[in-house]
């Protein structure tokens, strides 16, 4: 089978309205893939920056996947929380990416979203905080219905993968 390796790391984020933030990620694969090694879920720890520009995770991401075919080609899913004073976690953004289908180093920045929920919502979340959620998490990388959500756009987070690809001309798989 043609094997995909995912060596790198979630580097951090930046353009969040607050610092103090942390991120849970996941990969998402079609049925054709399986995973022979390395975690498909994890979360990197609550950075606070100095200089309030840029939080650093340095998460390392080491995934193996072997597949039949290029349907279902992985992605990357993200929920970005910041955490207050008192330690309670407000989401900050939702975002995914793909990962890149050429070999080699690649930098990849992927954008984020959250819901802006009602007037009613907009206007709870400016003074108490929290605000909406979605209800099924994985809206986010899938495309059914996502165009109908109300979203404003938060900060970015920063990647750095190298692509390892093995067997795709033995196996007939073409990119």
């Amino acid at each position: 089978m043609a094997e995909v390796h995912i060596i790198g790391e979630i580097v951090g984020a930046s353009c969040f309205p607050e610092n103090s933030l942390f991120c849970k990620w996941g990969i998402h694969a079609g049925g054709a893939w399986k995973l022979l090694a390395g975690c498909k879920e994890g979360q990197s720890q609550v950075d606070i920056p100095v200089d309030e520009e840029f939080c650093a995770w340095s998460h390392p991401i080491d995934i193996h996947f072997a597949t039949k075919g290029l349907q279902g080609w992985p992605k990357f899913h993200f929920q970005v929380y910041h955490q207050d004073s008192y330690g309670r976690n407000e989401l900050y953004g939702y975002g995914f990416c793909y990962v890149p289908t050429a070999p080699g180093t690649h930098d990849v920045e992927c954008v984020t979203w959250r819901p802006t929920g009602q007037f009613r919502e907009q206007i709870s979340h400016n003074f108490v905080g929290g605000g909406p959620q979605l209800r099924n998490p994985d809206l986010v990388y899938t495309s059914s219905d996502r165009d109908l959500l109300h979203t404003v756009g938060m900060g970015k987070i920063h990647l750095q993968l190298g692509i390892i690809l093995r067997n795709f001309d033995k196996f007939g798989v073409e990119c």
